[in-house]
């Protein structure tokens, strides 16, 4: 039988042929062995190693029938471990001691003499159980390190701007409510962020954040990927398959562009929010789930309330509560807080201490018209700070930046700024109907309170 590892063992017995002998069979298989035969040794050894599997003589000389010693033995591993593996060992088929050994704590149970294979297979399945033990252990302290960031009111989301305050101040009104929410806003402004910011401070920061790209889904793919599928539900469904629903169930479920659905797509989606339940593809059986909604589109406002192109009722499902994330060039005073946290992130993961940027190229970049936003500018940080091996970036640094041709900032503002266009189409419809607030609701396909709120959000 070949068994690649069986971690650090400690083995127990006042036996010391028990001892060699099972040093014997076992250091072909083991990481580590130590071997002992004075019971009072067990404290010192137990709490300066950390050992995968201890096996523990039932009996010693001092009783060598009842086996009272190993359970009081037992009892000292586990005080100073509660999550040691340990298995005892002894030469009396007692099966009361054997039950009575596990209701304090043993993981199995050996007779002496021992079967060679059984004893190894014994061994195996208790390191798999000391393994799992540990890598909860490992989980545990990574969440609660990951905790201790997410206490930060918003994780590697910066500005100080008042838009940026804006946003910070919906994610604080809305995070700890059920309410499902659309983020607004173009490529590269960091929606997922937003999505995480809102997960970390909800009631379901324990429970899944699952991330769903609805744009890179196909009209084949969406119903498996999101509902899952039984085996032989379709050609290539060769076994049972989860979906995405059921993965976050009782956490948050991110879609993210949303706005790319079909109309088929959309249809589907929302059975599914107003049902509260999905069925796997080549079932009948309906399977109740219980999400926190957050969606995200980088299409605007306009068009999410053009009917042809997106379902009216599945809008109003998903958006609850809007948040509109401003582009980088409504955000300018961040993006001196913006370049320093880039550089700063990227020299040190490329070991290069004390990068840091002039004045002229910061002035430079704060003036940039950046299409992809945030993203563009990190890529472009990143490569600067590899390509260069000084350790104060300058103007020539970014040359690949100049080479972009000038941008009109009307036509931009006009086709990119969500805000702006909102406004401004508003302006005009209630201009074109002399100021009927109810004939402007209905063209711009709103109700006269969602247009009410949206003046007075715009001071109009």
């Amino acid at each position: 039988m070949q068994i690649s590892t069986l971690g650090k063992i400690l083995i127990i017995d006042d036996d010391e042929g028990v001892l060699f002998a099972a040093k014997m069979l076992l250091k072909k298989y083991a990481e580590s062995i130590i071997i002992e035969s004075n019971p009072n040794k067990i404290p010192f050894l137990v709490t300066n190693h950390l050992f995968d599997i201890v096996l523990l003589d039932m009996n010693f000389s001092n009783d060598i029938t009842s086996g009272k010693e190993g359970f009081y033995w037992l009892k000292e591993i586990l005080k100073i471990n509660p999550k040691a593996v340990v298995i005892m060992i002894t030469a009396f088929g007692d099966v009361e001691m054997a039950v009575q050994a596990l209701k304090l704590g043993a993981t199995d149970f050996v007779l002496k003499p021992w079967h060679n294979e059984k004893l190894i297979a014994t061994i195996s399945s208790a390191f798999k159980l000391s393994r799992s033990y540990r890598e909860v252990d490992e989980l545990v302290q990574i969440n609660k390190s990951l905790s201790n960031q997410l206490n930060e009111p918003f994780p590697e989301m910066i500005g100080s701007s008042k838009a940026m305050k804006q946003v910070f101040a919906t994610i604080k009104k809305v995070a700890k409510t059920d309410a499902n929410i659309l983020v607004l806003g173009e490529n590269g402004t960091g929606k997922e962020l937003i999505a995480k910011a809102l997960h970390h401070q909800s009631e379901r920061a324990n429970k899944p954040f699952i991330h769903v790209d609805m744009g890179a889904l196909s009209e084949t793919l969406f119903e498996s990927e999101l509902f899952g599928h039984k085996k032989g539900a379709f050609t290539d469904a060769k076994e049972d398959r989860i979906g995405r629903f059921e993965i976050a169930n009782q956490g948050t479920l991110f879609l993210d562009e949303i706005g790319n659905l079909s109309m088929s797509m959309q249809a589907k989606l929302l059975t599914a929010i107003q049902k509260k339940e999905i069925i796997r593809l080549g079932t009948n059986t309906s399977i109740p789930i219980d999400i926190r909604l957050i969606c995200a589109t980088n299409i605007t406002t306009i068009e999410l309330n053009d009917s042809v192109k997106f379902r009216q009722d599945l809008l109003y499902r998903i958006n609850t509560v809007e948040i509109i994330l401003p582009p980088l060039r409504d955000r300018k005073e961040d993006i001196p807080l913006l370049v320093t946290y880039f550089i700063a992130s990227y020299s040190r993961k490329y070991r290069k201490p004390n990068v840091k940027i002039s004045k002229e190229a910061l002035e430079m970049l704060q003036n940039y018209v950046w299409f992809g936003n945030i993203r563009e500018m990190e890529h472009a940080i990143e490569r600067t700070v590899i390509m260069s091996d000084k350790e104060e970036l300058n103007k020539d640094d970014f040359f690949f930046l100049e080479q972009k041709p000038e941008q009109n900032t009307s036509i931009l503002n006009k086709s990119f700024n969500l805000e702006l266009m909102e406004k401004s189409m508003i302006e005009k419809v209630i201009d074109s109907h002399a100021g009927n607030i109810s004939k402007a609701a209905k063209e711009l396909g709103l109700t006269r309170a969602a247009l009410y709120r949206r003046l007075e959000k715009y001071g109009i």
